[in-house]
C-alpha cells in the first residue's frame, strides 16, 4: 500500500527482505518497492522540485531504475531504504530542472526578449527539506559517538570556532585539538549513513 508519511513506512526488517529479494533479480520485489514509495516520492521528493507533471514521471521511473542498477550500493543503517531513494530522487529531479534551465537558455533568441520578460521562469528546486533531512542525519549521527569528539566537530564545523577557543573549551592544547578532530572527523564517517 502506498506510504502516506513518514510514519507509514514498513516495518525494517521487510524492508530487508525486499532488498535481499531485489539484490538477487526478484522482479516482484521491485514492484512492492515501487508500490510502498512511488507516490511518497512523486509528491513529497519530485513534484514540489519539478513541478511539470511529464518530468516529474520520467525522473520517477528514473529514480527507481537507477535503485536497481545500485541496489548494491544500499547500506541498510537500521533506517528505512525509503531515504535512499529520496536521495536518488532528489538529485535527479536537480539534475534535470537545471538541463530543462540549459536547454531553456540555448533555444532563446534576442526576438524572444519580450516574451522571456513576460513570462515566469519556473520555481527554483526548494531546498530547505533536503538541508532539514542532513541536519537531522548530522546530529543523529554525532548523538552515537563519544562526546567529546562530537563535542569538538560542533565547535570546529558546525558554530565555526577558532582552534584556540575549541582547545580551550576541552582543556588541551591546539595540538592535541587537532589530533581529536582528526580521530573525531574520523569517527564521524563510520557512523553517519549517507
Amino acid at each position: 500500500m502506498p506510504l502516506n508519511n513518514q510514519t507509514d513506512l514498513p516495518p525494517i526488517d521487510e524492508e530487508r527482505a525486499i532488498v535481499e529479494r531485489l539484490r538477487g533479480g526478484d522482479r516482484e520485489a521491485a514492484g512492492v518497492l515501487f508500490q510502498w514509495f512511488a507516490d511518497g516520492l512523486y509528491r513529497r521528493a519530485i513534484l514540489p522540485r519539478l513541478p511539470n507533471r511529464e518530468a516529474a514521471e520520467d525522473v520517477l521511473k528514473d529514480t527507481f531504475r537507477i535503485a536497481l542498477e545500485r541496489i548494491e550500493q544500499f547500506k541498510n543503517h537500521d533506517r528505512s531504504i525509503f531515504f535512499w531513494l529520496r536521495r536518488i530522487a532528489i538529485n535527479r529531479s536537480i539534475d534535470v530542472h537545471r538541463a530543462r534551465q540549459r536547454d531553456r537558455k540555448a533555444s532563446q533568441h534576442p526576438e524572444t526578449t519580450i516574451e522571456r520578460t513576460m513570462s515566469q521562469p519556473p520555481p527554483a528546486p526548494d531546498r530547505a527539506p533536503e538541508v532539514a533531512d542532513t541536519k537531522e542525519l548530522v546530529e543523529t549521527a554525532l548523538a552515537q559517538m563519544n562526546p567529546r569528539y562530537a563535542q569538538a566537530l560542533r565547535m570546529r564545523l558546525l558554530e565555526d570556532q577558532d582552534r584556540e577557543i575549541c582547545a580551550q573549551a576541552l582543556g588541551v592544547s591546539v595540538g592535541n585539538f587537532d589530533v581529536i578532530l582528526h580521530r573525531a572527523a574520523k569517527a564521524f564517517r563510520k557512523v553517519y549513513s549517507p
